[in-house]
């Protein structure tokens, strides 16, 4: 009996023994199993956003405003500039020195193709198909200062120009004066109608009228025969114009453009009132 007790007594302490190894290696899997639970969820949570991804968002909405919003204004305003300076535009006259054909205030149509086509905001003509002809009102850039100017075409190259007791002579040959048409004294103020006199000069297919200021016949100029590729340009306002009298021959690639028609008027002293009476009013 002894025997057995004892022999039980062992097994028992064995079976204790490995219960505890069991139970020490189930407790290692257990740790292991929570580590690598713990593992997996670290991988699968969301990283904040580093400095690239910021610099590349920000980067992509600068493109897209770009796209859609400033690159189609910069592309508007390219072709209206471009319209404006080589085929059509208006010009506003601020002096009186084409009186009484054009006043100040007026807004005049510029056809930018009437001779050829040049490059935009440039000189340079790509073609020519024409020159200006005696009598038409042109745009050109002065060639003392490269101010904008406005004044009637009167030589042509090879002509001899002469202003004699006010009578414009051409290669020796006076000009016909005629009466002015009276619509054109509503264009000036009272002042202006006691002190000028108006008459139409016949300059070719151009008759227009010119005014001066006191006697008519005491305004000269010697002759001066006009260079090749160069025009000689008055206002009609004799008497109160800068043209080729004290600017010179004007070049032919400084002409912009031919007139003949104000686009629209504004009066200057009555706080830009339209003159709905010179809007598309052709010019003489």
């Amino acid at each position: 009996m002894r025997r057995v007790d004892a022999a039980a007594k062992r097994a028992a302490r064995r079976g204790s023994h490995d219960d505890s190894g069991a139970g020490m290696i189930a407790g290692t899997s257990g740790t292991d199993g929570s580590a690598e639970r713990e593992h997996r969820v670290t991988e699968i949570q969301p990283t904040e956003p580093t400095k690239d991804v910021d610099a590349a968002a920000g980067a992509g909405r600068l493109g897209r405003i770009w796209r859609e919003r400033v690159r189609p204004l910069v592309v508007l305003v390219i072709v209206l500039t471009s319209f404006r300076s080589a085929v059509a535009d208006w010009n506003d006259v601020p002096t009186g020195s084409m009186k009484p054909s054009i006043v100040e205030g007026d807004r005049i149509f510029v056809n930018k193709l009437a001779y050829g086509l040049k490059v935009p905001f440039t000189t340079w003509h790509l073609a020519r198909w024409d020159t200006p002809r005696r009598g038409e009102v042109v745009v050109f850039n002065s060639p003392r200062d490269g101010v904008r100017l406005v004044k009637r075409v009167v030589g042509l190259p090879g002509d001899v120009i002469e202003l004699r007791d006010g009578r414009l002579l051409i290669n020796g040959d006076p000009t016909e004066y005629r009466p002015t048409d009276a619509s054109f004294l509503q264009a000036l103020s009272d002042v202006e109608r006691r002190q000028h006199t108006l008459k139409t000069e016949m300059l070719g297919e151009h008759p227009h009228p010119v005014m001066h200021q006191g006697r008519w016949n005491d305004r000269s100029y010697d002759p001066v025969r006009v260079p090749e590729g160069h025009y000689f340009m008055l206002g009609d306002n004799r008497d109160n114009s800068a043209d080729s009298r004290e600017i010179g021959f004007v070049p032919l690639d400084q002409i912009g453009g031919r007139s003949s028609r104000v686009a629209m008027s504004f009066d200057y002293e009555r706080w830009f009132a339209p003159r709905w009476e010179r809007f598309f009013k052709p010019l003489p």
